[in-house]
């Protein structure tokens, strides 16, 4: 990787049976999404998992999945390797990460032979952590990040790992990339000319701006109000000239 490239980054988000691995709770869904260069690439990894317990009913308030649902589903040990496959060299995306990789490390830790750890495949990024930083204070949810940058969230009626990632891959857009992602880059077709769908930045080569010179009244006005300004003292500009 050379020092202008990116590492890819994979947004993810994961739903499971209660809030604790010490009380034996287990993943239910995992959802990916693949970003490059600023850009979702459309590759994504989503799956159920059937967690061997039952979900705790605050837990299917929050994300609608019923443990009948899950009951054909097949086990993390089934899907581990194409996971680690998908997220492999990556920078993982993730809202409140430390609840997110605590639970991917207890299913790694479940598994023999042992496949390591998180960390062993993926580095990762925690917007929350980030979003703390940038806005001390304030309320840095996921759905508070929508509405502080007016991304629609309206069919977020439940929480779902893979509809969250891509919620998720918008808010992190916004949080990192300042302007940048609020319209201020070039529109272009695909013939490389403006397509009027975003502002241009001015560059080198554009016109001469025009200039328009002041008549005899405006200049009159303007001589008698540095007069004026002159009856308090010498004004600053001057005392910066002398």
């Amino acid at each position: 990787m050379t020092q202008t490239e990116q590492p890819r980054k994979i947004i993810l988000d994961t739903e499971t049976s209660g809030i604790s691995t010490a009380e034996g709770h287990r993943i239910i869904e995992i959802g990916c999404v693949e970003m490059i260069d600023r850009k979702l690439t459309g590759e994504s990894f989503h799956v159920y998992l059937n967690p061997g317990r039952v979900i705790e009913q605050g837990a299917m308030d929050v994300h609608g999945i019923s443990n009948e649902f899950l009951e054909d589903k097949p086990v993390f040990a089934q899907v581990a390797n194409d996971f680690l496959e998908f997220i492999r060299d990556s920078e993982l995306v993730i809202h409140n990460a430390p609840f997110d990789v605590g639970f991917l490390d207890m299913e790694l830790s479940l598994l023999r032979p042992s496949l390591g750890q998180l960390s062993d495949y993926a580095t990762v990024f925690d917007t929350l952590d980030f979003a703390r930083k940038k806005y001390p204070g304030q309320r840095n949810s996921l759905d508070a990040l929508c509405r502080r940058y007016d991304i629609d969230n309206t069919h977020r009626v439940l929480h779902g790992a893979l509809l969250d990632a891509e919620i998720l891959a918008d808010v992190y857009l916004f949080l990192t990339g300042g302007q940048e992602e609020l319209g201020f880059k070039s529109g272009q077709d695909k013939d490389g000319q403006a397509d009027g769908s975003t502002p241009q930045w001015i560059t080198k080569d554009r016109p001469a701006l025009k200039v328009l010179q002041a008549n005899a009244e405006e200049v009159a006005t303007h001589n008698k109000y540095l007069s004026d300004m002159a009856q308090l003292g010498e004004p600053i500009w001057q005392q910066q000239q002398n």
